[in-house]
């Protein structure tokens, strides 16, 4: 007979309502059960988490030839379609990695900071001053703005205000808690039924029928920029539009289009509510906030802004876990793990492990500076790891650490509430409970005032 880890023994209804605050939940099993432990939650198979990084290792071992991760995730993202890099697995899988990664590292990318900066800009001109306001909804509108522009290559205005209020659209609506709470048959069902789809207050018509708005508009795109053949385009859909796999193969409309989207899907909620944690982090961490600005207007370099940045996606991580589906049995711990099961490094667990970093909960980017740093750097998961470390992991850290300089550049923020705001879950994501809620000041530069004609496409002038 085979040896399960320990775990929780309340039915799956029970272990399902505790995921309303799984931070919480994860810390109470592993400090009641130790470094691997069951769970059971509705609509999924039985699962096992894993809360230290070498034992996550050992889970990333097995990728390509002992579990799945595509599979575990497609049945909650159809709109994201069959080709998408999130759903696959195997060999497509493979191919679509090598044919979209050159388009998101190094080269292909070192051209973006400036436009980032400029969208960043664009935008902090529309804050309201000396009064509360939410940072997550600007951050959205300033990754989406990104997303439109460097992503997809947009620059017709009015194709530009239509797909940013359909990709709103689709974000909001596929991320309502009743989609993931609607069991798997009854969601496969609604997403496909024409007589569910008449339903307009369905989470699953809604998603649906903004994915259909979306792809109108996509596959236009992609038609126009395949007939105008830009060898010069530096834009990820540019890129793709070029890129060719071992034997010489393009990318089909459909592979390009549920790429576009599947970089949405993984790009826009988790790198707006990155830098959500970040400022609330900063806001209510003076000293590191204080050195932070000294080192960016020194300009000497960034080593401590990408400390930050770490600390802050290893204190707050936007994902809580990233999940395989076992396709063989696998030796964790001394356990043995079936077959059809799911094991999960949790990011949120394995970021708050003692021995890793000591005092967890204390805000301390120099974790990732000097002798440290290398332990430090270890442990730190969230973008995953294996070979389906996150492929957009280095566009995400540009635009983290280019908004965070932007923003310092040109305002000062403070928290309007002292009290830390709490983790809350939004569709898979960690985000501030309050969205972080800041009051915003003009700083004195060189630079125009922030009352110039504003130019954001998503927030109107603020009222005099």
């Amino acid at each position: 007979m085979s040896l399960l880890p320990p775990g929780s023994r309340q039915p799956a209804l029970l272990q399902t309502m505790r995921m309303r605050d799984p931070v919480h939940y994860f810390a109470s099993l592993r400090r009641r059960y130790g470094p691997v432990f069951r769970m059971k939650l509705i609509g999924f198979p039985p699962q096992v988490v894993v809360s230290t990084a070498e034992l996550a290792t050992e889970i990333y071992s097995t990728d390509g030839d002992g579990n799945r991760a595509g599979a575990l995730r497609a049945g909650y993202v159809p709109w994201l379609g069959d080709y998408s890099l999130f759903t696959n697995d195997g060999e497509p899988w493979w191919r679509h990695r090598k044919l979209l990664s050159p388009a998101l590292h190094g080269r292909s990318i070192a051209s973006y900071p400036d436009l980032i900066a400029e969208i960043a800009a664009e935008d902090i001109r529309t804050w309201p001053l000396g009064r509360p306001f939410a940072l997550q909804e600007h951050m959205q509108a300033i990754t989406l703005e990104i997303t439109l522009r460097l992503v997809f290559g947009i620059r017709d205005v009015t194709q530009l205000a239509r797909l940013r209020a359909l990709l709103l659209t689709l974000s909001k609506a596929s991320g309502s808690p009743l989609l993931f709470l609607m069991p798997a048959r009854l969601r496969a069902w609604a997403e496909k039924s024409p007589l569910a789809m008449r339903v307009p207050v369905l989470p699953t018509t809604r998603t649906m029928k903004a994915s259909a708005a979306v792809d109108e508009i996509l596959f236009a795109e992609i038609a126009r920029r395949r007939d105008e053949e830009d060898s010069g385009a530096t834009d990820v859909l540019g890129r793709l539009l070029k890129a060719r796999d071992d034997q010489g193969r393009a990318m089909s409309d459909q592979e390009i289009r549920d790429e576009l989207l599947t970089l949405l899907e993984a790009g826009l909620e988790t790198t707006a509510t990155g830098l959500s944690w970040a400022f609330e982090r900063l806001m209510r961490s003076p000293e590191v906030l204080r050195r932070l600005q000294e080192e960016l207007e020194r300009g000497e370099d960034d080593s401590y802004l990408e400390a930050v940045v770490k600390e802050v996606l290893r204190l707050r991580p936007v994902i809580t876990g990233s999940g395989r589906l076992l396709d063989k049995p696998l030796r964790l711990d001394g356990y043995e793990i079936p077959a059809g099961w799911v094991a999960i490094p949790m990011f949120s667990l394995i970021h708050q492990d003692s021995e890793a970093y000591p005092d967890p909960e204390e805000f301390r980017p120099e974790r990732f500076l000097g002798e440290g740093a290398q332990a430090a750097q270890k442990s730190f998961l969230p973008f995953g790891g294996g070979r389906r470390y996150c492929v957009g992991a280095q566009l995400a850290m540009m635009e983290m650490k280019v908004i965070i300089r932007e923003v310092l550049r040109r305002v000062e923020l403070t928290a309007a509430d002292p009290a830390p705001e709490a983790q809350r879950m939004w569709h898979v994501t960690l985000v501030p409970g309050k969205r972080a809620v800041a009051v915003a000041r003009e700083r004195p530069l060189d630079r125009a005032p922030l009352n110039e004609e504003p130019r954001c496409p998503v927030h109107p002038a603020p009222s005099e």
